[in-house]
Order: structure tokens, then C-alpha cells, then sequence
């Protein structure tokens, strides 16, 4: 009987404890961004209300919704990191996709209330915005700019579309926040005939929101249809099989993204001789070396194909 080797720290015994822990620490990192949110909101509202701009109340509005869909975020991963169940062979890893979706969803709604709103500042004359709310502006750009570039480190590392997603939303809050110091920096210093420009700048920040939501959209529901993975992962699942001893070429190979973990189909192509015992040991083998890899493979269906004679 086959023996074999003393698991890995990469084993499948291992790998649910692994997304456990990459799906936790993604929960806090989302965790942190709902707390700097909150507190930037606040100062947002209230630069807003006594500096006398739309543009950075609409800002802090804009921050009160990303708490919320953070939430969302922070709930998806929580799931995420359930492990499999009956009801649920596969794990809870589609919570972490669908937490992006809802992000996108509310990307949309944010940027529709900012335009609304934006429109009516328009053609409703207000007072010319404060000079101090452009350091607070600046400061503002420079966090969020910051805490996007970590989030985004975090989600490339892990492999996570709903930290990515994040990323991109605390991107275009800085990005927001920039229209909104050019806006009222021409307010302050252009005079009267550049009046209204703040809420210009927040009519051009919907803009950005809204491809910034589409994007993340996209990719949420991508995760969320089992789209293909890209060439160059799939060409490594590949490059793993193939190093089996006893395969001989691969007839197919199917790999889906389910959250932090990926599912593998393939087909494999052995000699036609050998015994159907043999075949079954190439297919563990195959299964094996896969759940070992540092590929966060969660199960592989292994199909066993005979090669074909040469004419």
C-alpha cells in the first residue's frame, strides 16, 4: 500500500485552518478601515457644515456609506471563514465575492446622492467655502491614499476581490476628496467667477465613483460565475500535475475561484497499459501534489484519460 509522506504545513489538513486565518485577518484589516471611515466622516461633516462646502459634506456623506458597506465586507468575510458543512461541501467562500457586490451597489447609490445633491448646489447659490478646509482636505487625501495602497497590498497577497474592492473604494474617496480640494481651491483663490466650483468638483467625483463601482462590479460577479482564472494561475495548476511521475499530458483543466480558495477539475492523461490500480494511484498522486501546493487548493476532481495510440 502506498505510504505516504508526513504532510506539509501547506497539507489540506492544514488549509482551512489557513483560509481561516487569511479570511480573520482580511475581517480586521476591513475592521480598521470602518474605524478610520467613521472618523474621517465626522471630520468631513463638520469641515463641511462650518467651512460652508457641499463638496466636503458630500464627502463625509460618501464616508458614512463606505461604514456601512465595509460592514458588508467584514460580515462576508466572517462567513468566509466558516468552515465546510453539509449544506455546504465546498466552504462559505462565495460570502467573500457577494460581500464585493454589495460594495459596488452601494458605490452606485453613493454616487447618485452625490450628483443629486451636487446638481441642486449647482443652481442654488451658497456661501464660498473656508480656506481651512483645504489643509484638512489635503490631510484627508493622504490617509485615505495610504490606507487604499495597504489595502490593496493585502488583497493582491491573499488573493481577495472583496479586499480589492475595498481598496479601489478607499481609492475613490481620495480621489473624491482631491476633486474637492481643487473645487474649493478655486472658490478661495479664483474669486467670485469661479463660484459653484466645489460642487463641480463633487458632479466630476460621481464620475470617477461610478467607473470605480462598475470595475469592481465586474470583478465581484466574475468570482461570483466561476469565470475562468487568469492563463498564468492556470498554467502553474498545470505545471504542478504535469511534474507527477506517470502523466503524460493533460486532457482538460477547470479551475474556479470560490473566496480565498480554488476548486480544480482536470483531466489527466496516463498510458493505456497500465492497471486500473495504477491509474487510481496517478489520480491520488495528482489530488496530492495539488492540495500541497502553495496554490490554496481546496479539492481537485482528478479524471483518468488513456492515451490514444499513434495511428
Amino acid at each position: 500500500m502506498r505510504r505516504l509522506a508526513p504532510m506539509p504545513p501547506s497539507s489540506p489538513a492544514n488549509l482551512h485552518l489557513e483560509t481561516q486565518r487569511r479570511a480573520r485577518g482580511s475581517a480586521q484589516l476591513v475592521l480598521r478601515g470602518i474605524v478610520l471611515n467613521l472618523v474621517l466622516a465626522v471630520v468631513k461633516l463638520a469641515g463641511g457644515v462650518f467651512g460652508h462646502t457641499y463638496a466636503l459634506i458630500a464627502d463625509g456623506m460618501e464616508s458614512l456609506l463606505d461604514v456601512f458597506s465595509s460592514t458588508l465586507v467584514w460580515a462576508g468575510f466572517r462567513v468566509a471563514a466558516k468552515p465546510p458543512d453539509e449544506n455546504h461541501p465546498y466552504g462559505h467562500g462565495k460570502a467573500e465575492p457577494l460581500a464585493a457586490l454589495a460594495v459596488a451597489l452601494f458605490i452606485f447609490a453613493a454616487a447618485a446622492w452625490i450628483g443629486v445633491h451636487a446638481v441642486r448646489e449647482i443652481l442654488t447659490p451658497h456661501q464660498r467655502p473656508h480656506w481651512a478646509t483645504l489643509p484638512l482636505l489635503a490631510g484627508i487625501v493622504a490617509v485615505k491614499w495610504w490606507f487604499s495602497r495597504r489595502m490593496q497590498r493585502a488583497g493582491d497577497s491573499e488573493g481577495s476581490t472583496a479586499l480589492g474592492a475595498e481598496a479601489w473604494h478607499h481609492y475613490a474617496d481620495a480621489i473624491t476628496s482631491a476633486a474637492a480640494f481643487v473645487g474649493i481651491a478655486l472658490v478661495v483663490f479664483g474669486g467670485e467667477r469661479f463660484t459653484g466650483a466645489d460642487s463641480w468638483a463633487a458632479l466630476l467625483a460621481c464620475v470617477v465613483i461610478v467607473f470605480n463601482g462598475v470595475h469592481i462590479f465586474n470583478r465581484a460577479l466574475a468570482d461570483v460565475m466561476d469565470t475562468a482564472v487568469p492563463v498564468a494561475f492556470e498554467n502553474e495548476v498545470r505545471a504542478v500535475a504535469l511534474a507527477v511521475d506517470g502523466v503524460l499530458s493533460l486532457d482538460k483543466c477547470r479551475v474556479r475561484k470560490s473566496g480565498l480558495i480554488h476548486l480544480v477539475d482536470i483531466h489527466v492523461v496516463v498510458n493505456p497499459e497500465i492497471t486500473v490500480y495504477h491509474g487510481h494511484e496517478i489520480a491520488h498522486a495528482v489530488k496530492d501534489a495539488l492540495e500541497h501546493s502553495s496554490l490554496h487548493i481546496a479539492d481537485v476532481s482528478v479524471h483518468i484519460e488513456p492515451a490514444r495510440p499513434l495511428a
